[in-house]
């Protein structure tokens, strides 16, 4: 059994200014993505170049930033949201939804491909590999803030987190981090080294995040105030991530039926 290491979410503090762990968290993600990105982008007959690389990741931040804090006031909290709409600036706090986020840079990309001239699924393809990366850092930033964790268990790593209760849980952030953001990255990376057909590289990414993501709601706590959906097992995280799967199947199809 493990003691959760009890972290102060605040990184640095410079009088009133403070920088938080997780948004340090995110911008390592946005770096990453950005370094691995203009390293593809130099491949010869990528179709790319480092300005819009440099462009496409000013739109792929408001997305992320904008529908992640929208989505999780909408789908988490929408009482609250209600009652005070000035909690949707307050990202220190924490709480990004990762479907609301999809969302966001789902629209930013479609409104760059349209600007570049590319379609909506080369933008989609061309980045997919690299949203795992803000995926992982991301989930580390929930790690290091103490919430997500996951049911009570008796596993040898099971983790205790003295600011919830004395039970060991299963420490849910880091499986999220080692399945949503290491594994589903080595995948990505892997698969869309070689040209694929148009749309199997984002299928590829919506079925593999949906998946794992489905598979460790098993083991996270759901959400004190929103419990389980349905037959006393569905998560709010599940629903969200049942279409995921199938449309990733479906674009999958797609993109093999009309290469042949």
């Amino acid at each position: 059994m493990l003691i959760y290491p009890e972290i102060n979410p605040v990184a640095i503090a410079i009088g009133p200014i403070k920088i938080h762990w997780y948004g340090i968290m995110y911008l390592l993600g946005f770096l990453g993505g950005w370094t691995l990105a203009t390293y593809r982008s130099k491949r010869a007959n990528s179709g790319w170049h480092k300005t819009q690389i440099d462009d496409l990741l000013f739109y792929i931040v408001l997305g992320i930033i904008l529908g992640g804090r929208i989505g999780y006031m909408l789908f988490y909290h929408p009482t609250i949201l209600l009652e005070n709409p000035l909690k949707l600036l307050m990202i220190w706090q924490g709480g990004m939804s990762f479907h609301g986020g999809l969302i966001g840079v789902l629209i930013a990309m479609a409104l760059y491909a349209k600007k570049i001239n590319k379609t909506f699924f080369m933008v989609t393809d061309f980045i997919a590999p690299f949203v795992p990366i803000g995926l992982f850092t991301g989930r580390i930033g929930n790690f290091i803030n103490g919430e997500l964790w996951g049911h009570p268990t008796d596993l040898p790593w099971a983790m205790v987190f003295p600011h919830v209760d004395n039970l060991p849980r299963h420490p849910s952030q880091l499986y999220e981090a080692l399945l949503e953001g290491l594994v589903l990255f080595i995948i990505l990376w892997i698969y869309s080294r070689k040209p694929r057909p148009r749309m199997a590289v984002s299928g590829l990414f919506l079925l593999g995040y949906g998946c794992f993501r489905f598979a460790v709601e098993w083991a996270r706590q759901p959400d004190s105030h929103l419990g389980y959906l349905a037959f006393n097992w569905l998560t709010m995280g599940q629903a969200l991530s049942l279409p995921m799967i199938v449309i990733g199947i479906i674009l999958l199809g797609l993109a093999y039926i009309r290469k042949q």
